[in-house]
């Protein structure tokens, strides 16, 4: 999983005859309503990603959910009306949705990006991870799902940063962006996945310091536009 397209998979306008299908609803929990209690969203996302690493996506149900934290099924069915909503606030709680900061600088943008990554993955989500992607390689509505509600906005926020960082004149204006982050997240879901390479508190920085030498402006090439325009005005 590089980068983020969470839970819309196939789009398409539903038949007037037809009910929508679930896959093409946007899974996030409802919005603004009764207070929320902080203490079930942290005993759910536990609860999820338990049954996740033990049994897998098939084994939770919101009722097995809300037995597993002694709570009520309504106080679950008010925030997360099917299971693919819990997985999904699991996972984006896990990994942030906007993992990338505009700090000014490409590379503590990227470092802050990639970081959630090695949180996320150094705890529960990273051993339930496999089994994640087992489900989601037979279950298309939550592959879907995860791809448009997990994966499109944390892409998104990161390709943000590199477009910040081109007018800043820090990256060449000719990469292939999704590439790009592919290669920027992807070693952290592979050896989270195969276990063939340790992932530490280093590997951040590391993928970072390898992505920048490819993305890096030539030495010599001309600033921005955008830049000459500001040091133009600011010395005029």
């Amino acid at each position: 999983m590089t980068g983020c397209k969470k839970l819309n998979r196939s789009v398409g306008m539903p038949s007037s005859n037809k009910k929508p299908a679930l896959g093409r609803k946007r899974l996030r929990p409802p919005g603004p309503g009764r207070p929320r209690d902080g203490q079930i969203d942290s005993e759910v996302v536990s609860a999820v990603l338990s049954v996740l690493r033990t049994s897998g996506y098939r084994s939770i149900t919101i009722e097995g959910i809300a037995r597993d934290i002694r709570r009520a099924r309504t106080s679950l069915y008010r925030r997360w009306p099917t299971k693919r909503h819990l997985v999904v606030y699991a996972v984006v709680s896990e990994l942030g949705d906007n993992p990338a900061p505009d700090t000014g600088n490409l590379r503590r943008d990227l470092e802050g990006a990639v970081r959630t990554l090695w949180n996320a993955f150094g705890g529960p989500l990273g051993q339930a991870l496999g089994g994640l992607v087992a489900e989601m390689a037979q279950d298309e509505e939550l592959a879907a799902t995860i791809r448009q509600e997990v994966l499109a906005s944390r892409r998104q926020s990161m390709r943000a940063a590199f477009a910040r960082a081109r007018e800043r004149g820090e990256v060449r204006d000719d990469l292939d962006i999704e590439l790009v982050l592919d290669m920027l997240t992807g070693p952290f879901y592979f050896r989270t996945l195969f276990k063939h390479a340790p992932i530490n508190g280093q590997t951040p920085s590391q993928v970072v310091e390898y992505v920048l030498r490819i993305v890096a402006k030539p030495p010599g090439s001309r600033e921005p536009r955008s830049n000459r325009d500001r040091k133009s005005r600011a010395e005029a």
